[in-house]
């Protein structure tokens, strides 16, 4: 692949000889970004690696103690970048990491973000995602048996405590609506088989009232009745958090994309990539400057937009052309290896940022939607369908909509003959889920645990 011309003479963005202080920091940011568009498309794969376990083993500078509450977060960041990378986790390392998670759970329910602190939704995500990728070893001193033995049923009831009477959740007790908590909330009920009906009423339509005049979703909403707009603009992350909650919905609402305007979503998330002098890198916000973790938050949703696209087109599920992306891929792609990387390991959000765990998780998650096509295949549905047990766990009841959610996750599968990488293979990075941003694999093992079924192992499954 290689990238076409008209990243070759970019073009200024106009100011129509207005200049604001918004102008001026753009024109600023397009003088950082337009020396390094000639810069070759190679992956730092190495420093990367090296970068990142300096982190997870000799910890984290001075400057992460303003994240003490993120501790979940940044292991979940760093372990999945290395996997994404090719990194394998030994068993000591593994059960050290195992260790260290646990120290995270609440009494009360939920995982905190550091030890003796209160239980939060956003830290419970990352703690249960970084379980998902060195908590499968069987045994005491494996995460997901621990999980399973002292901890989901807690867990379920702590989700129930946050609900809120529109159908929302706050993120802890006394805490605030946030689509973050809803969608983080949603991965893992799915992802531990909790999700019930009882847990999801009113989410869905709480959800579709969250979408803004742009297209985009707000962090929270207002009833449709009310005088008042929603409450914040469109905004990347939030859109990205809902349109994946919609996905995790549907399981148990079918007709759930009907509450949105799809049309108008697809028109706000490609109006979010930058011209070629920005890099082609992604916004999180109307008028606002491109930012490296964009590429996951808003060119992560190319897979369920397209998805969706086919669906109403009246597609029957086979692969399709690369030419029907959403989103310019190479332009993801170049921005990661040539902005966003720094030779000596890391990643950022842009030019004059320093590298740090957040934005080298969220670029390469970025670089590998945009190299690899990863869709629902009816094929490995078919494989799984043929497998499913309802029994093979007698303690688990098969209530409502637990097969079709099991289905709905792990049904995702790579199509390795449309996988397209700017700068050659040696730039290739492991593919993630779309819903969870882990790689497929750690998706269908966790899951295979908990709802009792054997893992799929597929002929598209990828590496990791």
């Amino acid at each position: 692949m290689s990238l076409p011309s008209l990243f070759s003479s970019p073009r200024p963005t106009p100011t129509d000889a207005l200049s604001t202080p918004t102008s001026q920091d753009q024109s600023s940011t397009e003088s950082l970004i337009i020396p390094l568009l000639s810069k070759p498309d190679t992956l730092h794969r190495r420093e990367h690696m090296m970068w990142l376990l300096r982190l997870l083993f000799r910890g984290f500078p001075d400057s992460y103690s303003s994240q003490d509450a993120s501790q979940p977060w940044l292991i979940y960041w760093v372990l999945q970048s290395l996997i994404q990378l090719g990194g394998v986790m030994d068993p000591e390392s593994a059960k050290k990491g195992v260790q260290t998670i646990m120290r995270f759970w609440s009494p009360s329910g939920g995982f905190a973000g550091g030890p003796y602190q209160n239980a939060h939704v956003l830290p419970t995500y990352a703690a249960v995602c970084a379980l998902a990728i060195v908590g499968g070893r069987p045994g005491e001193g494996g995460g997901w048996d621990q999980i399973d033995r002292y901890c989901r049923a807690k867990l379920y009831d702590f989700f129930l405590s946050l609900k809120q009477s529109d159908g929302s959740f706050i993120v802890c007790e006394n805490g605030e609506v946030d689509m973050r908590g809803c969608y983080c909330l949603l991965c893992v009920a799915t992802m531990l088989d909790i999700l019930t009906l009882e847990l999801v009423e009113g989410l869905a339509e709480y959800i579709a009232n969250c979408q803004t005049y742009e297209g985009g979703f707000s962090s929270a909403c207002y009833y449709l009745s009310s005088a008042r707009g929603r409450l914040g603009e469109a905004h990347g992350g939030y859109t990205y958090c809902a349109l994946a909650s919609l996905f995790l919905l549907r399981p148990l609402v079918p007709h759930v994309f009907h509450l949105i305007d799809l049309p108008r979503l697809v028109r706000w998330a490609t109006g979010m990539q930058g011209l070629p002098v920005e890099g082609a890198g992604f916004r999180g916000r109307t008028n606002k400057l491109v930012d490296g973790c964009y590429s996951w938050w808003v060119g992560g949703m190319e897979p369920l937009l397209r998805e969706l696209v086919r669906e109403k087109a009246g597609g029957e599920g086979e692969w399709e052309d690369w030419d029907d992306a959403v989103f310019q891929k190479e332009g993801i792609q170049h921005y990661t290896l040539a902005i966003a990387q720094l030779a000596q390991g890391g990643l950022r959000d842009k030019p004059s940022k320093p590298p740090d765990a957040y934005h080298t998780a969220c670029n390469l998650a970025g670089l590998a939607t945009a190299q690899h096509r990863v869709a629902r295949s009816p094929q490995v549905r078919q494989q799984m369908l043929g497998k499913w047990a309802v029994a093979r766990n007698p303690q688990v009841e098969d209530r409502e909509g637990r097969r079709e959610a099991y289905l709905a996750s792990c049904e995702w599968a790579e199509d390795e003959g449309a996988d397209v990488y700017l700068g050659g293979e040696d730039n290739r990075v492991n593919a993630v889920h779309p819903l969870y941003n882990l790689t497929i694999t750690s998706v269908r093992k966790m899951m295979g645990h908990f709802y009792a079924q054997e893992p799929v192992k597929s002929s598209v499954d990828q590496d990791d």
